[in-house]
């Protein structure tokens, strides 16, 4: 009997470690495949975009269809929608979040194709930062003391920019803003992550729909009157956007604790920097410079701020971290 509870154990253990590691793939496969979007907005930069929001929104939409009736879910997504309506909050915070990640989409393509490529990949540092502020101002999570430094220490780096060049770098907080509320209402939600996707598309693809009629009647649409390459990259952008979500929501982030997830974020903003500068020559000036390692320090100092090592380092302090096993 204990050889037999110590082989169950064992396996359970073994199973525990290799959904461990795949959400791990999961996730930074997600985060590498987001890091890389430049590369598949920047052909289509003539492209007005605006019509590659619509074609982005209308085409992951169809694809999410597809995958309902794939997954045979097309019964839950139904059901979940009469409940959505029956509720008329939970209406509106899936509105909400379909128009807070249509606006970062619609941001973050625009700065890509008109040369702001640097400029995205801050706003997606500052990201986790701005999700932690909110989670503290609405869902009234605490504040540890290293936590406030590494805050304190982006403000700096986004004063030091206001202050050398005498605007605010509105590309990348309006990135930052704009996903974070959108992670905080999904929060709220708490639905299931693929239905989820599904009805934050459903809601804005009316609009898109709308749009992509009206600019093909028009003339000016760049849909199956410009090359064969330009079209089936608009037609593309609905499983260049589900996929890495479906990556991450649906495999990745329920596999892996929060604190892996926070390591991983980072790998995104740092390939689209790497492509900024090296592939599409952006400039990246000394301000730049001392801007962002303000923010990479503040994101080491996040990353490390629940650590034993952090408590530590602060007198009268004990750290309250649990070991689980």
């Amino acid at each position: 009997m204990v050889r037999e509870e110590g082989r169950s154990s064992s396996r359970l253990c073994m199973q525990k470690d290799s959904k461990k590691k795949m959400g791990m793939v999961y996730a930074a496969l997600s985060y590498f495949l987001w890091g890389l979007f430049p590369l598949y907005w920047k052909p289509i930069h003539h492209v007005p975009a605006f019509e590659i929001l619509a074609h982005r929104i209308f085409w992951a939409f169809v694809f999410m269809i597809i995958l309902l009736i794939c997954l045979k879910k097309t019964q839950a997504f139904f059901l979940g929608f009469k409940q959505m309506v029956m509720k008329p909050i939970m209406l509106l915070l899936i509105i909400l979040a379909s128009l807070l990640v249509s606006a970062n989409w619609f941001i973050y393509i625009w700065a890509v194709n008109h040369g702001h490529v640097i400029d995205s990949s801050l706003g997606y540092y500052i990201n986790p930062l701005i999700s932690v502020l909110l989670g503290i101002l609405f869902l009234k999570e605490k504040l540890n003391v290293w936590q406030l430094v590494a805050f304190l220490l982006a403000a700096c780096g986004v004063a030091f920019q206001v202050i050398e060049y005498g605007q605010v770098p509105w590309i990348a907080l309006a990135l930052a803003l704009t996903f974070g509320f959108y992670g905080l209402t999904k929060k709220i939600i708490r639905a299931d992550s693929i239905l989820g996707i599904a009805y934050e598309t459903l809601f804005v693809t009316p609009a898109a729909l709308f749009y992509l009629i009206h600019i093909q009647v028009k003339g000016t649409a760049a849909f199956g009157t410009e090359s064969l390459t330009t079209t089936l990259l608009l037609a593309g952008t609905g499983i260049v956007t589900a996929v890495p979500l479906l990556l991450f929501f649906a495999e990745g982030a329920r596999r892996i604790s929060l604190t892996m997830i926070g390591f991983f974020q980072y790998i995104s903003p740092t390939l689209t920097l790497i492509l900024g500068i090296l592939v599409f020559k952006e400039p990246f000036s000394h301000t730049q410079l001392i801007s962002f390692s303000f923010i990479w320090l503040a994101l080491i100092v996040f990353s490390l701020s629940g650590t034993k090592f952090m408590s530590r380092l602060i007198p009268g302090k004990r750290s309250s971290s649990l070991n689980c096993k």
